[in-house]
């Protein structure tokens, strides 16, 4: 049964996991004048290239995304089938949109760089040849930074696809964030502020009168 407990035991197991993974993968990598660095030890160059890339970082992921979303696809065809409120059918479509749309995203984004990933480990550029050298970092780069993608483009998928996720946007930004900024501001400006003109003159009518 999955509860709240659970999922923290499970959350701190993986959490552990991956430190040690990256401790150990990352002892298996060494500096080498021509290539750089580079993994040195035959085990973790198999291990890298037949499991972690293709079946951890790339095939598992998709896997496991892709079956949840066409569970909601059969979810939402069943869904159709039977007599259920308009209302609620065009949420489930919706719903079901953003998920696969997310997930053919998630793996557009991400296959480049598991694949290229795979080839410079097993056929790395020497850098005696400076050209070849430069271009495969920045494909490198390239393909790293539209798999980082990945983090972000949840929020624009789900605005473009989902007309009551721009809804809600649109409510939060406008009638929640701006309005209070405007009190706020508002409220900065309307501020009363004592006149320090009537403490003086009180004052010197004061000393007049005691003179």
């Amino acid at each position: 049964m999955c509860t709240l407990k659970s999922g923290r035991y499970f959350a701190f197991i993986f959490i552990c996991f991956a430190i040690i993974h990256s401790i150990a993968l990352g002892s298996s990598f060494n500096i080498q004048p021509t290539l750089g660095c580079v993994l040195s030890n035959y085990a973790a160059v198999q291990y890298t290239t037949f499991l972690l890339y293709p079946i951890l970082a790339g095939l598992l992921p998709m896997v496991i995304a892709s079956s949840f979303s066409i569970l909601a696809y059969r979810n939402v065809r069943h869904i159709v089938r039977r007599q259920l409120p308009i209302v609620r059918r065009k949420l489930d479509k919706q719903i079901t949109a953003m998920v696969l749309m997310r997930v053919i995203a998630f793996v557009c984004l991400l296959l480049p760089y598991i694949t290229y990933r795979i080839y410079t480990i097993n056929f790395p550029t020497s850098r005696s040849v400076p050209m070849a050298y430069a271009i495969s970092r920045l494909i490198q780069a390239i393909f790293l930074s539209i798999s980082n993608i990945n983090f972000a483009i949840s929020f624009y998928i789900f605005t473009i696809f989902s007309s009551r996720f721009r809804r809600q946007v649109k409510f939060v930004l406008i009638k929640k964030c701006w309005q209070r900024w405007k009190h706020w501001c508002c409220h900065i400006n309307n501020r009363i502020e004592p006149d320090n003109n009537i403490q003086e003159r009180n004052s010197q009518m004061e000393s007049e009168e005691t003179v």
